[in-house]
């Protein structure tokens, strides 16, 4: 297994496992519309891999411009982020995440049956547990309704990827991705306001936003702030390439679904008190009302990444928003 398309890959997620993948001997094949990333992105990752890198702009749910991907190069494995990830803008334009993250799935899955490609890691999301029974959650919890369409469409995705029974499949459920590469030459990039917190706290901190926004200090935590679970990106890239040996080393048609999180769960105030202590700043933080869809505490079991992928996250929070900071104080000079 060598050549590896990776659609979204110059996405925050995508980019980070671009870096991985080289590191361990693939090519990645990289497609991406720009929809939420940048261009420059493509240079910044030749300039940390050392590497020419192939990529197409298109679009997912093209398929006639997958097909020519397809055709052009031997593909032996997809990893495939393409998709649209905010929950509170899914809860305002459902359609549009209908539209995009299931349309282009299924374009993506009909390109891999026409041309044998069987092999695929997912880009899922713990968001497919809804509000869970308990904490951590594990593989094996009941699957309710998600809180967000968001979240119903990796449910659905993972539905389509069961029924596939042509493919070879690894769902990763990520917890939340957060951090940045250590060369600070890649990070999250949100283009517009940001969804996810910790952009919110570096541009917060570095005065592009006047302040944060915590959304509700009512629910039944520690401090009243929601609970996740944290993962440093670059440990969940490398769940990736994890996964890609898992599947070379397990050629029969399966579909296994693992949970990619370090296993601690932090409330949204620690996370602004952690970000304040290893950077030495103070940050301007209000609250305010509970955000339509947001699950009020989860975090993972992470035993069935170790046992079946043998990964474990290596990296901490303090790393984490060490890292966001450094990644952000280097936009600011760009």
């Amino acid at each position: 297994m060598r050549n590896i398309l990776v659609t979204g890959g110059l996405g925050y997620i995508g980019s980070h496992t671009v870096v991985e993948l080289i590191k361990n001997g693939y090519t990645p094949i990289i497609i991406d519309n720009l929809s939420n990333t940048e261009i420059d992105v493509l240079e910044r990752l030749e300039s940390i891999t050392n590497h020419k890198l192939e990529y197409y702009n298109l679009n997912i749910c093209d398929g006639l411009a997958l097909e020519e991907i397809f055709t052009k190069h031997n593909i032996d494995a997809v990893i495939h982020f393409a998709a649209f990830k905010a929950v509170g803008e899914s809860v305002e334009k459902p359609l549009k995440y209908y539209l995009n993250n299931i349309n282009g799935l299924n374009t993506l899955l009909n390109a891999m049956e026409k041309n044998k490609v069987k092999n695929i890691v997912f880009s899922s999301s713990c968001t497919v547990y809804g509000e869970p029974d308990f904490s951590p959650v594990n593989e094996n919890a009941v699957i309710k309704r998600a809180n967000s369409p968001y979240g119903r469409t990796k449910q659905i995705g993972e539905d389509i990827l069961q029924d596939c029974k042509f493919l070879n499949t690894v769902s990763l459920r990520y917890f939340n991705p957060i951090g940045a590469h250590a060369s600070s030459k890649i990070g999250e990039l949100p283009l517009g306001v940001p969804n996810n917190l910790v952009p919110f706290i570096t541009q917060t901190a570095i005065g592009i936003r006047e302040q944060i926004t915590v959304f509700g200090n009512d629910y039944s935590t520690k401090d009243g702030t929601c609970i996740r679970d944290y993962i440093h990106v670059v440990d969940l890239a490398a769940a990736h390439v994890k996964a890609l040996s898992y599947i070379n080393d397990n050629p029969e048609n399966q579909f296994e679904v693992v949970n990619i999180g370090t296993g601690n769960g932090f409330t949204v105030l620690e996370v602004i008190q952690t970000f304040e202590k290893v950077n030495n700043l103070k940050l301007n933080y209000t609250i305010g009302p509970r955000r339509s869809g947001d699950v009020e505490k989860v975090w993972a079991d992470a035993s069935k990444a170790k046992e079946k992928l043998r990964w474990e996250a290596k990296l901490n929070l303090n790393d984490m928003l060490i890292s966001s900071w450094n990644w952000q104080l280097e936009l600011k000079n760009k």
